[in-house]
């Protein structure tokens, strides 16, 4: 009888250790320089920014100011504004990722499907998030301007409203007018990653369900969906980052409003506007670790939606 290792066969349970060993430093080498330059690019930065949070500095202080501990922190924890605009980064970020996780499915479907033109719906469909975000926060603001805009040109024709609003000077409808338009720019984002994972779906599986009597709606409840999930994971922990640490969408369409601010809009306003460098860098130190966290929760939830069955 032949063993296992003279005829090249690994025993299972065991590790060939010459060769992991030989992989592993092959794998460090090549990411060296890639963590290279994310330390010289991030690394400096963030170890900065995480200093001058524990120091009174301002703008033009060349010593950096002085230690002054939890005392920024604490302050920013007990700033009203603070949590106001936890609130609204909080409130953004479950609308506008829930609207677009249902409306990139929806697509996703859509251009799945065998409909004629898809492949150029495809391309114009991606057209929204090819458009830099300064550029369609900029159109939009100009959509719902309360005298030029054309939403409510078209909303006094049809009958809809009777007077013109002013969407980002209101603060009722402020938030509703951002979510809208991040709503449209990052949407066909989710429906690219959604399609992606549609087209790894088995179309033999939809076949035989509708042999043994399923149904569009049973398919979808019961094939396609469990089969995108490491796909819906992926979409889902990217726009919650990305909205979490929003700027200047929010910016852009209406600047320092109290309705809109997000924790990243309170923080440039803390660093600029008041030239208060300290508490700037510790509101951007709880950006970071609430970015952090969430993150790390996110992926720790998903994990089993991402990671192939063994």
């Amino acid at each position: 009888m032949v063993s296992c290792a003279a005829a090249g066969v690994r025993p299972e349970g065991q590790v060939e250790r010459p060769l992991a060993r030989e992989r592993r430093r092959w794998g460090w080498a090549f990411l060296a320089p890639a963590l290279l330059a994310t330390a010289l690019v991030a690394g400096w930065p963030l170890l900065r920014t995480a200093y001058l949070a524990f120091t009174d500095a301002q703008f033009g202080d060349p010593g950096g100011g002085l230690w002054v501990g939890l005392d920024n922190l604490l302050w920013i924890l007990g700033d009203p504004d603070w949590w106001r605009a936890v609130w609204n980064t909080a409130l953004f970020t479950v609308v506008s990722v829930s609207l677009e996780l249902v409306l990139g499915l929806a697509f996703a479907l859509l251009l799945n499907g065998a409909i004629p033109g898809r492949q150029g719906l495809r391309a114009v469909a991606l057209i929204p998030w090819a458009v830099p975000t300064v550029v369609s926060a900029q159109m939009w603001a100009w959509m719902f301007h309360d005298v030029y805009g054309v939403v409510n040109d078209l909303g006094l024709k049809l009958g809809l409203l009777s007077a013109p609003v002013a969407w980002l000077a209101d603060p009722g409808t402020s938030m509703a007018a951002v979510i809208l338009t991040d709503v449209w720019k990052a949407t066909p984002f989710v429906t690219l990653l959604l399609l992606a994972g549609l087209q790894g779906v088995p179309a033999e599986l939809h076949a035989a369900a509708r042999i043994d009597g399923a149904g569009a709606l049973r398919c979808l409840l019961h094939i396609t969906l469990p089969l995108l999930r490491p796909a819906i994971a992926v979409a889902l922990i990217f726009r919650t980052i990305d909205a979490l640490r929003v700027f200047d969408l929010i910016y852009v369409m209406t600047s320092n409003s109290q309705a809109t601010a997000t924790v990243s809009v309170y923080a440039r306003q803390q660093l600029i506007d008041f030239q208060d460098v300290g508490t700037g860098s510790a509101a951007s130190l709880l950006i970071f670790v609430l970015v952090g966290l969430v993150s790390v929760a996110y992926v720790a939830l998903m994990r089993p939606a991402v990671e192939p069955a063994r």
